[in-house]
């Protein structure tokens, strides 16, 4: 491995002093064009020289940079369902990660969408895996927007919202359920029999489900729920006390209007 002393580096930033490109200081010393750059940036700082931050690397949180939150929203619930954040040790930055089924082309595609809203400056990217599509984005700050990320499975340790997220949630409450209902949700048709004259009829009706190991998660789900109106009931299946049930007219009606089938 190629290492680079005091004395290397300090003619190298004599050059940059006086006006060298990094590329030729780089070429000049066999010295990476990264290392120059960072070289460059410390230096520039240490003598209170104005730096100019690129914007990929600003966070809503530590830097104030602008979030749209209506997208943030959605793309939380998206997380609690379906997200993860990794840091791979070949990785300089970590990444967040929604693993989507195929069968849902169009919430791969919302899911892309808040990704680019949320980290405009931050490319993404489609990985493809068995049945499914991983919507990445690559971000130095991911755990200050989703501090919820902890070693372990999520139903395994606590989740619960910081006080700014729950504002986030609560000025833009539908788009936290679709992200979540699009996750780990369903809209489904249930039927039953009724007796009617003598003579036995079926009818249907639409219900949404939504199931999730996390008691803190399905809590989220509800309480926000509870904000918007929409009645429900806890429902087992098959002796697993984990779904949430939305099957009353007029709740099943504004479900529709804002979530929807997945699609």
């Amino acid at each position: 491995m190629n290492t680079h002393g005091t004395e290397v580096r300090q003619k190298v930033l004599t050059l940059l002093r006086d006006g060298a490109k990094n590329t030729d200081v780089a070429r000049r010393f066999g010295v990476p064009p990264g290392t120059v750059s960072y070289w460059k940036h410390v230096d520039r700082v240490k003598r209170g020289e104005p730096v100019t931050v690129r914007p990929s690397l600003l966070c809503p949180r530590c830097d104030d940079r602008d979030l749209d939150q209506a997208s943030y929203s959605y793309l939380l619930g998206l997380y609690l369902g379906d997200g993860h954040i990794s840091h791979y040790a070949k990785h300089k930055v970590p990444s967040l990660m929604i693993t989507l089924d195929d069968t849902w082309p169009g919430i791969q595609d919302s899911a892309e969408h808040a990704l680019r809203t949320v980290f405009p400056h931050n490319n993404t990217c489609r990985v493809r895996s068995k049945g499914a599509h991983n919507i990445k984005v690559y971000f130095k700050h991911l755990t200050c927007l989703f501090p919820q990320h902890g070693p372990g499975k999520k139903h395994e340790r606590l989740i619960a919202l910081e006080s700014w997220q729950q504002e986030i949630v609560d000025a833009h409450p539908w788009d936290f359920v679709r992200g979540l209902i699009h996750s780990d949700g369903c809209r489904i048709t249930n039927w039953t029999t009724r007796v009617v004259g003598g003579e036995r009829k079926r009818y249907e009706y639409p219900r949404y489900f939504f199931t999730n190991v996390s008691d803190d998660i399905r809590q989220l789900f509800t309480d926000t729920l509870d904000g918007l109106g929409i009645g429900w009931t806890h429902c087992t299946r098959h002796g697993n006390p984990y779904n949430i049930s939305v099957a009353k007219k007029a709740s099943v009606a504004l479900m529709d209007a804002h979530v929807g089938p997945k699609y």
